[in-house]
């Protein structure tokens, strides 16, 4: 049986819009397509009204409210050290939380496996949580957030999420999703007229003047008169060099869309930058095989509740790989 796995960005869900208009469309959008494993980032805790000390609580509370109207848990068993028992990080800095939702009557989490990640490794906190969907090991998901103001930490915020998932002579079975904050380095088939391969994304910046172009474009190249103000992909990257993951969409071959842009100036946050695709689901080395279809949300409720659309993919566990250093 396939597994359906997607990611939300539900733009500052905050829990006292639980049951406000914009709550319930974010709902709809997660129950339309209807996930097995949910990847969630920005979910929110108001710093000026909150204690510090109660940022977890309170963002744990809002994901575990989140999950139970969607039809999922959250649900981790609590510890000493993580007291609240619900899959979430966050940069010990900042109330923004990334977490990890599932359906428990398609799979369960791996006991011990959840693992939370802050600063001074990423911007945004990172969860990881490793699965049994019916494979010959378990699946760890990764959901990220990455750095949105700063290309070098993007990169490195790579390279951090290759230690988790590395292993002797090997890659465990992961994914990866996540709003990215950058776009990917995936290529796409060359062509027998072209003389090298080109992105799956197409440059976006090339024409675009304003001041955030320094969160987005190589540094080298901004406002330069002679010099195409290139996409800096370095995070993308350092994660899909030499097959150690795979972009889905641009693996699967699927037609382009974007994950934002959607949404006007002044309905959410400026954005000077159009549509992108953004949120992206990246595979590790064993899941390649098992990859199926890649999709994007994009009904009424999702253009609605989030300035991101939900990317989804399915997977058949029983063609994930296992390589040197698994079971």
């Amino acid at each position: 049986m396939a597994i359906l796995i997607g990611n939300y960005n539900a733009y500052k869900l905050k829990l006292d819009a639980r049951g406000s208009t914009a709550w319930c469309t974010r709902v709809k959008a997660v129950q339309e397509f209807g996930p097995d494993l949910l990847g969630l980032q920005e979910v929110v805790v108001d710093e000026a009204a909150t204690p510090p000390a109660q940022w977890d609580a309170v963002a744990a509370l809002t994901i575990a409210a989140f999950a139970e109207d969607c039809g999922l848990s959250a649900a981790v068993p609590a510890t000493p050290g993580r007291p609240q028992g619900v899959a979430m990080a966050a940069n010990s800095h900042r109330a923004w939380y990334t977490a990890v939702l599932w359906n428990p009557d398609s799979v369960g989490h791996v006991s011990g496996s959840y693992r939370p990640l802050g600063a001074p490794d990423f911007w945004h906190g990172l969860t990881t949580l490793a699965f049994d969907i019916g494979a010959a090991e378990p699946l760890t998901l990764v959901s990220y957030q990455g750095d949105p103001f700063r290309p070098n930490w993007r990169a490195e915020e790579a390279l951090r999420i290759k230690g988790l998932l590395r292993r002797t002579g090997g890659v465990k079975p992961a994914l990866v999703i996540g709003d990215f904050n950058a776009l990917s380095a995936a290529l796409r088939p060359r062509r027998w007229w072209q003389w090298r391969r080109k992105y799956y994304d197409a440059e976006p910046y090339l024409k675009q003047r304003h001041d955030d172009l320094e969160y987005q474009v190589q540094p080298n190249r901004i406002g330069k008169r002679f010099r195409r103000q290139l996409a800096d992909r370095e995070q993308t990257k350092n994660l899909l060099r030499d097959g150690y993951m795979v972009d889905a969409a641009a693996h699967l071959g699927v037609p382009w869309h974007p994950t934002v842009g959607h949404w006007p100036d002044g309905q959410g946050d400026p954005d000077p930058w159009g549509m992108r695709r953004i949120d992206l689901i990246l595979a590790s080395r064993p899941v390649v095989p098992a990859l199926q279809e890649y999709g994007v949300q994009g009904s009424k409720a999702a253009l609605a509740g989030s300035d991101h659309l939900i990317p989804w993919i399915t997977v058949d566990p029983v063609k994930i790989a296992v390589e040197a250093g698994g079971r």
